[in-house]
Formats: structure tokens, sequence, C-alpha cells
């Protein structure tokens, strides 16, 4: 049901919402695990999502996009050192947890 929901979900979005979506909770995860010590998803999710980032698509969101662009790595979670929003992102973890 939720692999359902998840197929319904991309389809009624466009590709610059699905990758703003993938990017914040990529980022999400990735602070969670590198500064909260937690998971919030597998890390077979967070690859297979790594995986999916485009970082040359233009979201509207300049800065984002300029730091995805630069300091984004499939292959490592550790470009969230870089973060420049990494404030909004506990907070984003803290609400995941409280679903």
């Amino acid at each position: 049901m939720k692999e359902l929901q998840m197929n319904l979900e991309s389809f009624m979005r466009s590709p610059i919402e699905i990758e703003v979506k993938n990017r914040i909770d990529l980022s999400a995860a990735a602070y969670a695990y590198e500064y909260m010590n937690i998971s919030i998803m597998t890390d077979a999710e967070f690859d297979v999502l790594s995986l999916k980032i485009d970082p040359q698509l233009s979201t509207g969101n300049k800065k984002m996009d300029k730091f995805f662009k630069k300091q984004f790595d499939p292959s490592t979670g550790m470009w969230i050192h870089k973060h420049p929003e990494k404030n909004k992102l506990r907070r984003i973890v803290e609400l995941k947890r409280n679903v």
C-alpha cells in the first residue's frame, strides 16, 4: 500500500516538486545521522534516494540549487556539514519523528 501511495504522489507532482521533496528528505536524514546520532531511514534507502538527486535541476531556490550543485555527493552524507539551512533540518527531523 505504501508503494502505491508513493507512486500516486509521484504521478501528481511535478519533477521540481519531487526533486525538492527528495532533497529535503535526504538532507533531513543526513542531518539526523550526523548531528543527532539517529537514523530516520535505512542506509539502503539513503543510497537509493541519493542517486535520485539531480543537482543540475533548478528548483527556483537559488541558495539550495547552488549548494546541491557545488557540495552534494551521492556517495557520502558528509556534504550535510556545509548545508546552509541546518537550523531548519533539525525541526524537520523532530517533526518526522513525532508523526
